[in-house]
C-alpha cells in the first residue's frame, strides 16, 4: 500500500463519518477487503506518515490545546488524530502546527472547558493505532498476528513519540504565545 492508497482510506472514513467510532468501523470493514500484506502495509504506512509530526514543536501545540497537561501517551493519540485530519491538513500541520487553529473540530472547542469535551470531541485517536490489528485479528484469528507480521517483515513500528527538534518550555506563555499565537488565542495558558 503506497502513501495514496493510505490516504484514500484515510479521507474516505473521514468522507463517511466524523465520528471516530464510526470511522473506525469504516476502515476495518476496507481494511479486511484487502490482502494481508496490504494490511500490514497500512500500519507500516501510518508510522511512516505520522513520523513527520512527532516533533517538538508539535507536542508543543497539543500542550496547548490541552491547557499545558499532553502526556506522552496524549502527544502519541494526538498524532493520530492530526493524521485523521486527511491529507491536506496535515500537510498544512507538519508545515505548521499553528495552521491547526484553522481546524474546524478545535475551532468548536476553543472557550470551552475540558471538562465539556465529549470523548468523540477530544484531539485523540488512540484506536487508529489498533484498526489494521483488529482487521488482521478478524481475518486470520490470531492474537497479535499483525505484530508477528510487521516483524517478519522486518519493520519496527514505535510505540512511544520520539520528538525531533528543539523541545521548548510550551508553559512560558509569551514563547508559545510568539511560536504558536492561534493556538495560544484559542486554548490561552494561565500565568
Amino acid at each position: 500500500m503506497d502513501e495514496n492508497a493510505f490516504w484514500a482510506l484515510i479521507e474516505g472514513s473521514r468522507h463517511q463519518s466524523h465520528d471516530p467510532d464510526r470511522r473506525l468501523d469504516s476502515l476495518r470493514e476496507q481494511l479486511m477487503r484487502r490482502p494481508l500484506p496490504e494490511i500490514v502495509q497500512f500500519q507500516a504506512c501510518l508510522h511512516r506518515v505520522r513520523r513527520p509530526i512527532d516533533t517538538w514543536e508539535m507536542w508543543a501545540a497539543a500542550e496547548q490545546i490541552f491547557g499545558g497537561r499532553c502526556s506522552d501517551d496524549s502527544f502519541w493519540y494526538f498524532q493520530f488524530w492530526v493524521v485523521g485530519l486527511g491529507r491536506e491538513a496535515f500537510g498544512r500541520a507538519m508545515a505548521d502546527p499553528d495552521s491547526l487553529a484553522a481546524v474546524p473540530e478545535l475551532r468548536r472547542l476553543a472557550g470551552r472547558p475540558e471538562t465539556t469535551w465529549s470523548d468523540g470531541e477530544w484531539p485523540e485517536w488512540e484506536s487508529l493505532d489498533y484498526v489494521a490489528a483488529e482487521a488482521f485479528d478478524a481475518l486470520t484469528g490470531e492474537e497479535e498476528g499483525l505484530e508477528e507480521a510487521l516483524e517478519a517483515a522486518g519493520l519496527d513500528i514505535p510505540c512511544n513519540p520520539e520528538p525531533s527538534g528543539r523541545q521548548w518550555d510550551v508553559r512560558d506563555v509569551d514563547e508559545a504565545s510568539r511560536r504558536l499565537p492561534r493556538l495560544s488565542r484559542m486554548f490561552p495558558l494561565t500565568r
